[in-house]
């Protein structure tokens, strides 16, 4: 475990993916369970602020940095829990599967192509999304179809509030559209390994999303070979700036700045004839965040920078170089506020903002 004290020139701009944040007060390099659990039990016991970072990529922090301690998360380790699986083909006969539990600290990417390398089915769809895998949880992790509920078997976590660990069940984690209970009590639940439960073979599960289906030229909920859907998902995502790339400022982003907004029947009934409409189990309408921040005014690369939308993705914000945590949330509201006052519908920021508000 490595610990840098007060006076470090730890930059938290350093560690994240829109490159903004001041200082930490402390930094912790934490690499394995115990270490993990450690440093979070002092800083409790302390009464010292904490901030638990993974991969940065859906964190925004404010200029002035974190008064506090700074867990970095960078465990590692894939095992298999539990299971076995055979082949689950069309005309196969169908698995039980392999649960297999991954340390909080691994990439998130390398895990999907690890998992596609395996022969695991299931997260093909989550390809390129940036981040460690115990943040993917916390706000289930969806793209293409895709989420991480549709697989996840138990979320192992250190419950703060009791001083224990506790594992969750996937039925007992409250998984909804970029929910889950663990983002419901921000900060209780310090997430250190996930387990998946997959079934086994070459062929994706059917595809769920229509622009992904037209891109592998399948009908609807088609299969096809994972490593195919894997190479389409990164070609469409690049395509949106969501791949990460240093040299390209459309992906210094946190990806979406903003979830797609989910209306009650008498408020999705006000939205403009052309407005995606999505029904949902519950009764209520998701629609497009995109599409209402394009409608409102907001074009690709709106802005003037060091901050603006992405320049082939109206749904991120972006660090143009130099940007500080001020420029993008004023672009930020200035969206908002927009999209308020032209559809009467208050976006809602995906990333955890830290020492910031919107």
């Amino acid at each position: 475990m490595t610990d840098l004290l007060a006076g470090s020139t730890t930059r938290l701009a350093d560690h994240t993916t829109l490159r903004v944040g001041g200082p930490a007060r402390r930094w912790i390099e934490a690499t394995t369970e115990d270490e993990l659990v450690a440093a979070v039990q002092a800083a409790d016991a302390a009464g010292e602020p904490l901030l638990i970072l993974g991969g940065g990529s859906n964190v925004l922090v404010g200029d002035d940095g974190f008064d506090g301690t700074v867990v970095h998360v960078a465990t590692k380790g894939i095992e298999l829990a539990g299971g076995s699986c055979t082949i689950d083909e069309p005309g196969a006969a169908m698995c039980g599967g392999a649960v297999i539990e991954v340390a909080a600290g691994e990439n998130w990417d390398d895990f999907v192509a690890h998992a596609i390398a395996q022969e695991w089915r299931g997260i093909e769809a989550l390809s390129g999304i940036p981040g460690s895998v115990g943040a993917t949880p916390i706000q289930n992790v969806g793209a293409y179809g895709q989420e991480v509920a549709d697989c996840l078997w138990s979320v192992r976590t250190w419950d703060r509030r009791t001083n224990s660990f506790r594992t969750f069940a996937v039925g007992d984690c409250g998984f909804g559209y970029r929910t889950s209970r663990f983002k419901a009590e921000p900060g209780r639940y310090v997430v250190l390994s996930v387990a998946f439960q997959f079934r086994q073979g070459t062929l994706s599960a059917p595809i769920r999303f229509g622009e992904l289906s037209r891109r592998l030229d399948l009908d609807a909920r088609g299969r096809a070979p994972m490593t195919d859907v894997r190479e389409a998902v990164l070609e469409l995502r690049r395509g949106k700036g969501m791949v990460l790339d240093a040299a390209d400022h459309d992906t210094w982003s946190a990806g979406s700045f903003f979830t797609n907004p989910i209306l009650d029947a008498e408020a999705a009934a006000t939205l403009p004839e052309g407005a995606p409409r999505f029904p949902q189990p519950d009764g209520r309408v998701k629609t497009s965040a995109a599409w209402l921040i394009e409608a409102a005014g907001f074009h690709k690369g709106f802005g003037t920078p060091p901050a603006t939308l992405s320049t082939k993705h109206t749904l991120a914000i972006t660090n143009r170089g130099g940007a500080g945590s001020d420029d993008l949330l004023a672009l930020a509201r200035r969206v908002r506020d927009g999209v308020r006052d032209a559809f009467g519908v208050t976006l809602v920021p995906e990333p955890v903002l830290v020492g910031a508000a919107l």
